[in-house]
């Protein structure tokens, strides 16, 4: 007899309480092909309790100390602390990742609490005195109201602490939808909230697919919306939400390229380079993509990063040793199964073909082994689309120009990647890369939580990014006071 699996609930107005669901989606450990839980499908009427709890919030929460906010905060950040390994472990349960890629994940999400613990002092506002006779001017920094946050998949804890630290601690009020895909570790999270004295529908949760996403874009009452995913959903949420009057930052698509030059250390490049491709199973909207070799780079470049992925261990990523863990689901696995026999049919050279990788002990899971292709153009669909897999693209380029109009063709500017010992050649580089997002000698170009994240052209639809500064923003309001007195 199959064990009963739990059916998650929504966090909304301070209480656990039943979507009015009546489909389902089930939550799959990828490493085993088994299902750990059932996400309810919410209606667009869970999206309404979830917003008049936020709106009820509001006013009090607004008019809170700030000092007061960013206590709550740091309680939070000590509760992630001592549940870190516990929260690790769940996101390697539920999306498939390495043990040491969800600690990573988790470690990069509390920094953005600590980040958004700052609050009081990012939240000053300024004047002057005597902007005309008598006249003076003040800026003050006021919370928008209800905000809104839409997570993927590939980053269970760590996206949703983006947005909902940086929101909570500038006066505003939350409601988070979790990717129905990887619930778990979100809904551990609130679980931890509600020890942090907040008064209740401060923050919700509405787990949820399509309808939860087009109700959260549309409803009058919330104030901003951010998101991250794929870029088609990326462009839709944008201009749907924007329609409807919101503030949206909405971080879509990549297709990441990754420049050697000749003169790269190739025994220090490689490692941190094959990490990119393949990291998480290529499913970071980090990863890297395309390999471009420039010149006489091709082939040692080439060949060194085949004997890395060749070398890395597929397996359960709770397992010691295990360097690449399963992709999230068996339809995505089928999705990087068809971009390589896509490559295969444009023409490409198959260097490397992960396809039959077998976990014997996990017969069940949704593995596929790293790929690298060769003597790939931008016309090809493995070099033009993004994959979200283990698939390395090489292709190589003349020179470092030929790069550029490589990479200044591609629609989507994310991230990018050059190794190189040349000042020179990193500064240029540095430069002219229109994504927003760079590297010199960095496989992985992820700011801090105290820069902004976020890519440029189809990578990216609104203006301000992510965590940094640029949180602080977007979820404030600038409010100009001229004031005279007779």
């Amino acid at each position: 007899m199959a064990e009963a699996v739990e059916t998650l609930s929504n966090f909304v107005g301070g209480r656990w309480i039943p979507a009015t669901a009546t489909s389902f989606v089930d939550v799959h450990n990828p490493a085993r092909g088994t299902v750990i839980a059932r996400a309810p499908l919410s209606t667009s009427r869970d999206v309404e309790l979830a917003v008049a709890a936020a709106t009820g919030a509001f006013a009090g929460w607004s008019e809170t100390p700030p000092v007061v906010r960013a206590r709550a905060m740091f309680r939070f950040r000590a509760l992630l602390e001592e549940h870190f390994e516990e929260l690790a472990r769940l996101v390697t349960t539920e999306h498939g990742k390495t043990l040491d890629e969800s600690r990573g994940s988790v470690r990069r999400g509390i920094e953005c609490v600590e980040v958004a613990c700052g609050g009081p002092s990012m939240l000053m506002g300024y004047g002057l005195e005597n902007v005309s006779h008598g006249i003076d001017c003040t800026v003050m920094r006021q919370p928008i109201g209800v905000c809104a946050a839409i997570a993927p998949f590939n980053f269970p804890a760590m996206v949703p602490l983006w947005f909902l630290p940086f929101a909570v601690v500038c006066g505003n009020t939350f409601v988070l939808k979790p990717s129905e895909q990887v619930p778990l570790s979100q809904a551990r999270m609130f679980e931890l909230l509600q020890q942090c004295d907040l008064p209740p529908g401060v923050v919700n949760l509405v787990h949820g697919g399509r309808e939860v996403v087009e109700a959260i874009c549309d409803h009058p009452g919330i104030r901003s919306v951010s998101f991250v995913g794929s870029t088609p959903v990326a462009r839709l949420v944008y201009q749907r939400a924007t329609h409807a009057g919101k503030r949206v930052q909405a971080l879509g698509g990549a297709k990441n390229f990754v420049i050697v030059m000749p003169d790269a250390d190739l025994d220090r490049s490689i490692p941190i380079i094959s990490e990119s491709f393949y990291g998480c199973a290529g499913e970071r909207c980090l990863a890297g993509s395309v390999l471009v070799p420039v010149g006489e780079a091709h082939a040692p470049a080439r060949d060194r990063l085949i004997e890395a992925a060749a070398a890395l261990k597929v397996g359960d990523g709770l397992e010691p040793g295990v360097g690449m863990g399963p992709v999230i689901s068996r339809p995505h696995h089928q999705r990087v199964v068809t971009y390589v026999e896509r490559g295969v049919s444009e023409g490409a050279r198959l260097a490397l073909d992960g396809r039959e990788t077998r976990v014997p002990d996990r017969p069940d899971g949704f593995f596929i082994g790293p790929s690298v292709f060769d003597e790939v153009n931008p016309a090809m669909a493995i070099g033009r689309e993004e994959i979200f897999g283990p698939v390395a693209s090489v292709c190589p380029v003349t020179d470092l120009d030929a790069a550029f109009r490589l990479m200044d063709a591609h629609p989507n500017a994310n991230a990018t990647s050059i190794f190189t010992s040349s000042g020179k050649a990193a500064r240029e580089f540095s430069h002219r890369a229109t994504a927003s997002m760079v590297g010199v000698n960095i496989g992985v170009a992820a700011p801090m939580a105290y820069f902004p994240f976020g890519g440029a052209r189809d990578s990216f639809f609104g203006d301000l990014k992510v965590h940094g500064r640029d949180a602080f923003e977007f979820y404030t309001d600038k409010k100009v006071t001229i004031s005279r007195w007779f």
